[in-house]
């Protein structure tokens, strides 16, 4: 088992690769797909994992995104994000991490409290994002955004850092929980078009740690 560090391979041309953490295996599942359903002008590579650390005998290419899902439906989902996080180097967290919350619209359903995940994300200084990913428009919305967020963090947007993202999506000191301009204000969507296609997207989901990835 180990840390993960941003730095620890060599960037892979033309590729992005996300790594998303969480134990819900069918929204991640669901994630994933509607991902790889966007133009992206670099190969897309995704994998899911319920947990880190990762498994350290195994050879993956290097993460450029970790996105950590939590439903606030299940104290076990944000048990588990708050535990891999202590297995993940500081360096990521310098615009390589989004945190995305799913459950909020049901209110009467939650046992974790927005407020939560918000200080958490502040904690971390990482993006927050809030999507239903039960919802096919809402998940289509955020999967499109994740994978603009990803072309950045690989560098594959000429002028655009993973550091500029981060201060466009800074947390506020005293965000209000139901809104959602601090997570994603306007005018990051208009900064994140994007790019001219250039290369089809890779639509495999690889790696041993995809719970429910395709099989090669």
């Amino acid at each position: 088992m180990s840390v993960l560090r941003p730095m620890d391979k060599l960037p892979d041309l033309n590729r992005a690769t996300v790594l998303l953490v969480s134990t819900e295996d069918a929204l991640l599942q669901q994630l994933a797909e509607s991902m790889l359903k966007n133009d992206c002008a670099s190969e897309l590579r995704i994998h899911l994992a319920n947990s880190l650390p990762l498994p350290s005998n195994v050879n993956r290419p290097r993460i450029d995104l970790i996105v950590f899902v939590i439903n606030l439906h299940s104290k076990y989902s944000l048990q588990k994000v708050e535990e891999s996080l202590n297995h993940v180097d500081s360096s990521f967290f310098l615009g390589k991490v989004c945190f995305l919350v799913t459950g909020a619209g049901r209110e009467s359903h939650c046992s974790v409290h927005q407020n939560t995940v918000i200080k958490l994300a502040h904690t971390y200084r990482s993006p927050l994002l809030f999507c239903d990913l039960q919802v096919e428009s809402f998940r289509a919305a955020t999967a499109q955004r994740l994978v603009r967020v990803l072309q950045i963090c690989a560098g594959h947007v000429p002028g655009v850092s993973a550091l500029n993202l981060l201060s466009l999506l800074r947390i506020p000191e005293n965000p209000h929980p139901r809104s959602c301009e601090h997570c994603c204000p306007p005018r990051v969507c208009c900064q994140l078009q994007k790019p001219p296609l250039l290369a089809t997207t890779s639509q495999d989901l690889t790696g041993p740690e995809a719970a429910c990835s395709l099989q090669d």
